[in-house]
């Protein structure tokens, strides 16, 4: 595979061209210059995907997307049982989840830079093989095998690195505007409800067979159905497809230019920063929760401690990511037009939100386990605002060329100072908490409760972060929207509608009534 460039037209009428973005000279893009390196024209033009065939895609996309986020919580789904058999520490338990982000975040920027490149069909084709065959490897491990689990854990990062890098560049390129909000929601929601339901069939699969390793078989075999779908249903759509009718927009700088361009781009490194502070807060509750309620005294008596908590986070998690992403995009999609930094505010108030019910959720949990989840619910839903209208934020301020390589490094620094550490820096804390005093028989639990208590000030620093995007985000979003509409005309292009005008038409659109 090359590297797709433009070609010269030898017609004496000129199609409708293909266009470059590169990084020269010329036009000021917000804090930043960002220029039209060359502007060549193309054989023929290239049809945009059919909407059909675009909302196909999308089926497929957020299909592999449960699959991938169900895979990844089966872990936490069994980790009680994980523990007795290997016979774990909560340090060395959350080194499992740990070797895997890290493993994930550290090849996340290689599948950046190919997905801004190469085609991005066949990288997620590749990544998804490569992660049925080591996730399904993970549940053939014995128990003097330990170091095996950990290895493969670590290679199923460099499947999942492949999609969640890619696919959602994909999702950019097949719809624009208010529909692309839509079907970024759309796709975003499936992250909290994957987590679920990876708790549920996790926990459920090990309890029905009596056996942990197969709660880590059922999503590679529903992976061998993602990966036929994706081979035969799933496009590759030219890059910046939605913006410019089907043309391509190719880039033709270097790694270290975009890399440049990306660090100038205030909106993109404040919104990314906020995504590290909301994985490591995520991260964190995710992987403990479970066994934190587990071992509540009321849930708890005498070691081990087996109860419905993994079911029931589950299904919270599931039913607070369809409402959170829903409402999260309607918020946004309401908002937009009257207030155009809204998106950011709402990432602030959603993270800003959910720390008094941490707080509440954490000190609750040892008196009363069903006021407990209420408070897990609404922190959780507030935290669920977030995740859809944080990728259309990338989307927005970032140029066709060069999203795969924000995603990328979005996914790495996130991953990195976010839920990579999270879950074994909160297992040591509570180790070295519980060394304090080994002796007290529901010691374990309130070790547990004090190191989680670094999750809500962490959901302090990432409010504050989105509230400082929120000043910059306006400028940015429109010097991108500018590049491209100020390009069309000249090209023959009618200029495809900003991201306000597309919002109002869907709006208006749906105002009319039908024939």
């Amino acid at each position: 595979m090359e590297p797709k460039g433009s070609v010269t037209s030898t017609q004496d009428v000129p199609p409708v061209p293909r266009w470059s973005v590169g990084s020269g000279s010329g036009l000021r893009y917000g804090s930043f210059v960002n220029s039209i390196s060359s502007l060549t024209q193309n054989t023929e033009e290239k049809p945009a995907v059919s909407p059909k065939r675009a909302h196909i895609a999308i089926a497929v996309l957020c299909y592999v997307n449960l699959l991938n986020y169900m895979e990844r919580y089966t872990i936490a789904g069994v980790l009680p049982d994980i523990q007795k058999v290997f016979r774990l520490t909560d340090s060395t338990a959350g080194l499992i989840q740990t070797v895997f982000i890290c493993s994930f975040l550290l090849l996340a920027p290689l599948f950046g830079y190919l997905g801004d490149r190469y085609n991005r069909k066949y990288i997620m084709i590749g990544g998804l093989t490569v992660w049925l065959l080591t996730a399904a490897g993970s549940s053939l491990v014995s128990e003097s095998q330990f170091w095996l689990l950990v290895v493969l854990r670590a290679l199923v990062g460099i499947g999942e690195a492949s999609y969640s890098t890619v696919a959602p560049t994909i999702i950019g390129d097949l719809f624009s505007g208010g529909k692309r909000s839509i079907m970024i929601c759309i796709f975003y929601i499936f992250i909290p409800v994957g987590s679920g339901l990876g708790y549920i069939t996790g926990a459920g699969s090990a309890a029905l067979t009596g056996d942990w390793r197969w709660g880590l078989r059922v999503t590679p075999l529903l992976g061998i159905v993602g990966l036929i779908l994706m081979v035969f249903l799933c496009p590759n759509p030219a890059r910046g497809a939605a913006e410019t009718h089907g043309e391509e927009v190719t880039g033709q700088s270097s790694y270290l230019e975009d890399v440049k361009y990306l660090l100038k781009n205030k909106s993109y490194v404040l919104s990314s920063l906020g995504v590290t502070a909301l994985a490591f807060l995520t991260g964190a509750l995710a992987f403990w929760l479970p066994t934190f309620l587990s071992r509540a005294p009321q849930q708890c008596t005498k070691e081990p401690c087996n109860s419905n908590d993994s079911y029931i986070f589950g299904a919270v998690t599931v039913a607070t990511g369809i409402l959170g992403g829903g409402l999260g995009t309607s918020l946004s999609r309401h908002f937009r037009d009257k207030m155009p930094n809204a998106d950011p505010i709402i990432c602030a108030v959603g993270m800003l939100g959910s720390v008094p019910c941490l707080f509440i959720t954490i000190f609750v949990a040892s008196v009363n386990i069903p006021t407990t989840y209420v408070f897990i619910f609404l922190g959780e839903l507030l935290l669920s605002l977030n995740w859809a209208v944080l990728a259309d934020i990338l989307l927005y301020v970032v140029t066709p060329t060069k999203r795969a390589t924000a995603e990328a490094l979005q996914i790495t620094v996130g991953h990195l100072l976010g839920d990579a550490g999270s879950p074994y820096l909160i297992g040591v804390i509570s180790v070295s908490i519980n060394a304090s005093n080994p002796h007290t028989s529901d010691w374990g639990f309130h070790s547990l409760k004090y190191s989680l208590l670094l999750c809500p000030f962490i959901g302090v620093v990432g409010g504050i972060f989105f509230l400082i995007t929120a000043i910059y985000i306006t400028e940015d979003r429109r010097a991108v929207q500018l590049l491209i509409e100020d390009l069309q005309p000249q090209l023959g292009l009618t200029p495809a509608p900003s991201m306000e005008l597309s919002n109002k038409a869907d709006e208006a659109g749906q105002k009319q009534p039908s024939n």
